[in-house]
């Protein structure tokens, strides 16, 4: 029996839209360099900040990830684990504010944080923009796998049909 279900579209994102992402974040990364390499001052306020800013970019793709997976978690009637959310959200929370309380407390001219603080912010969009984007990207891989294989194992099973009559 044929099935009479339309095969499933998978969207995908442009290439356009791929490439301006990977540039946007590359573009931030390289004015947080920039910033952080020429700051003024000591050596220990120079550490903090590139640690918080590193921080505040690893908790961006966990709580990215997070937010993705409890969504499908929903979706699919499942529990989550346990805390998980408070930890992520808090850990989130808990890098965003050090690393302000830093650049704010940092002696340095108002033009100057004003870059760090734009540049650090333009980061953190810019990498919540690039793992969707990946995240996107893998479950349209997923579901075109999936698509294959089913579309496969009907082809072998039509042939089976076939080759028994």
């Amino acid at each position: 029996m044929a099935s009479n279900r339309s095969p499933l579209i998978v969207m995908r994102d442009t290439r356009a839209w791929q490439l301006q992402v990977w540039v946007s974040f590359g573009v931030a990364v390289f004015l947080c360099a920039t910033g952080l390499a020429w700051l003024p001052g000591q050596d220990l306020d120079r550490a903090f900040m590139v640690m918080g800013y590193v921080f505040c970019l690893s908790t961006v793709f966990v709580l990215s990830k997070a937010v993705r997976d409890g969504q499908q978690a929903a979706q699919a009637g499942e529990a989550e684990t346990p805390m998980w959310r408070p930890v992520v959200w808090g850990g989130f929370a808990v890098a965003m504010v050090l690393t302000g309380w830093g650049l704010l407390r940092m002696d340095i001219n108002d033009t100057y944080r004003a870059y760090l603080g734009v540049s650090w912010l333009y980061l953190v969009t810019s990498a919540f923009t690039l793992a969707k984007t990946l995240r996107d990207r893998h479950e349209a891989d997923l579901a075109e796998a999936r698509q294959s294989g089913v579309h496969a194992g009907r082809q072998q099973a039509m042939q089976e049909r076939v080759a028994a009559e």
